[in-house]
């Protein structure tokens, strides 16, 4: 018995020190290397200092800005420490009375626009942490963004253009605007 107790005791040591001290420092030290500002958060800067991460949505809620998708993170929008989505079903009379608030403010920032709004502006993802939106989602936020910067809107498409990325790896996921770097860019144009 005694045997067999040190023998599991030895293995859980040893099996520690594997899966919780050198695996976790190998994996860290090759993305340090290979991936430093991957593995360093993304983070986009401004003169310098750190703005937000390309890879967690921030709160735009000026129209003079471009919105992202809504975040159904708590106990505040976009709070990485709290990734989850709504856990709303699509019967759910909750997600639907949401839709329709978040369809009426994007109504009421650009009352001219008479487009379908893009679904991705209304409903939150999984994760509820999204930096992106789809070209559709951008183009339809291109004329009043436009209008209140006093911009012309084919600036504000290049711009949109200049900040979309295609396909990963020319076939995996669809193209996606990331809203901080475009609205970082946005404001670099409107200066």
């Amino acid at each position: 018995m005694s045997t067999l107790l040190r023998n599991a005791i030895v293995l859980l040591l040893l099996l520690t020190a594997v899966t919780g001290v050198a695996y976790p420092a190998v994996v860290g030290g090759l993305g340090n290397l290979l991936f430093p500002h991957e593995a360093s958060g993304s983070l986009v800067e401004r003169d310098g200092k750190p703005v937000g991460s390309a890879l967690i949505g921030q709160s735009f809620t000026e129209p003079r800005y471009f919105w992202g998708r809504p975040s159904a993170t708590t106990p505040a929008a976009n709070n990485a420490a709290s990734s989850t989505p709504s856990n709303l079903g699509p019967t759910n009379p909750a997600l639907a009375d949401a839709a329709k608030q978040r369809i009426a403010v994007l109504r009421a920032a650009d009352p001219d626009n008479k487009a379908p709004v893009p679904v991705e502006l209304v409903t939150a993802s999984g994760s509820g942490l999204d930096p992106e939106i789809s070209p559709a989602a951008a183009e339809y936020q291109v004329m009043r963004v436009a209008r209140l910067r006093g911009l012309e809107p084919a600036k504000v498409r290049e711009l949109v253009a200049a900040n979309t990325q295609g396909r990963q790896f020319g076939m995996l996921g669809e193209a996606r605007v990331n809203v901080l770097k475009l609205n970082l860019a946005l404001d670099q144009a409107s200066r």
